[in-house]
């Protein structure tokens, strides 16, 4: 699991508690939200995923007791 750091990705993570990755074209939804949950510590609200190419992109947006800008910091994006 691969954090994207792009401008959208960015304005995402402010504006709407979104983070984005780049994951492993194998895992569901579930997976991916389980993986989230235990390796951040936070709730996820909702996944979505978008297949492009080779590559799976997932967009989790985090329960609103959560911000998205805590874990961002703690990846470094911010």
């Amino acid at each position: 699991m691969k954090p994207i750091a792009t401008e959208k990705a960015v304005m995402k993570i402010e504006s709407e508690n979104l983070l984005t990755f780049q994951v492993d074209s194998r895992k569901n939804k579930d997976e991916i939200k389980k993986e989230i949950e235990e390796m951040f510590e936070v709730k996820v609200a909702k996944v979505r995923t978008n297949t492009r190419g080779n590559k799976k992109i997932a967009y989790i947006r985090l329960n609103k007791d959560y911000p998205a800008m805590d874990v961002a910091t703690k990846l470094g994006i911010m």
